[in-house]
């Protein structure tokens, strides 16, 4: 049976931290998260990330503009030296407004990495804070005390959000990166092959027994809807648990430690600002 890597421990462990940093602060650490519409799933996010930062300290402000108004609710954002982060919940409906604003948003504030300038920083390793997600599966795997250097991960997926700055995160703690995608040839046999799988590809149950072997640890990042109507990551959990030595779960995995790691970031930023 494997050991279940749970994300509440990991980000209680945070939460811990980051509260006793923000309390030594000269300000109060303050976010800006965006909104666009009345998408749930946005809703419940919002919801989460603006508990776990005012259990921390953190001051959260929240802009819910339509969509004609989000640039200037931008500048504002911006503008103003009070707020020290910023989250704009993804996607937008008008994805040229997206664009324009993941260019307007001032880098020093952008806490989730969606400026070109952050994604440049995090693949260079300067300055920028990586996209939450992707840092959480750090935070996990070092909470959980799994060695990086020298190990072979495979992180199936190359999105901007996760696969692509996770690679980087990890490459940059020593470890060796294959990168893969749906269209990788043999996909089934890099991943048996791997120390680590990295499982961010956004379909549902996709890693299965045949993708998986003993002694390895398994992140699950995918938030599915099941064809049973249940939330499921992108690992056939029921298949794979039997086999590996350690998994997450989903839920309760990699999005628990996802909004402590938001928080982490503004604290950061207020430090820096």
């Amino acid at each position: 049976m494997a050991e279940i890597l749970k994300g509440a421990p990991v980000a209680s462990a945070l939460t811990e931290r980051l509260t006793s940093q923000a309390a030594e602060l000269k300000v109060v650490p303050t976010l800006a998260i965006v909104r666009v519409g009345d998408n749930p799933g946005d809703i419940s996010y919002e919801t989460g990330a603006t508990k776990r930062c005012e259990k921390i300290g953190i001051e959260v402000r929240k802009f819910n503009p339509d969509p004609s108004s989000v640039l200037s609710v931008i500048k504002e954002i911006n503008e103003d030296t009070n707020i020290h982060g910023c989250l704009v919940l993804r996607p937008l409906p008008d994805k040229n407004i997206e664009r324009e604003a993941c260019e307007l948003l001032a880098p020093e504030k952008d806490v989730d990495c969606m400026t070109s300038k952050s994604l440049a920083g995090v693949f260079i390793g300067e300055g920028s804070f990586a996209p939450c997600t992707a840092q959480a599966c750090i935070e996990l795997l070092d909470f959980y005390g799994i060695e990086l250097e020298g190990r072979n991960v495979a992180v199936v997926g190359r999105s901007l959000v996760i696969g692509k700055p996770v690679s980087m995160l990890l490459q940059r703690r020593n470890a060796t990166v294959t990168m893969c995608h749906s269209k990788t040839k043999n996909l089934s046999e890099i991943c048996r092959a791997s120390d680590i799988i990295i499982a961010a590809i956004g379909k549902a149950n996709f890693i299965g027994s045949e993708f998986v072997a003993p002694g390895q640890v398994v992140i699950d990042v995918g938030i599915n809807m099941g064809s049973d109507g249940k939330l499921c990551g992108d690992v056939n959990f029921n298949e794979a648990e039997p086999i590996v030595k350690a998994i997450t779960p989903v839920p309760a995995g990699v999005g628990a430690v996802t909004t402590a790691v938001l928080a982490k970031h503004v604290i950061e930023a207020a430090m820096l600002q």
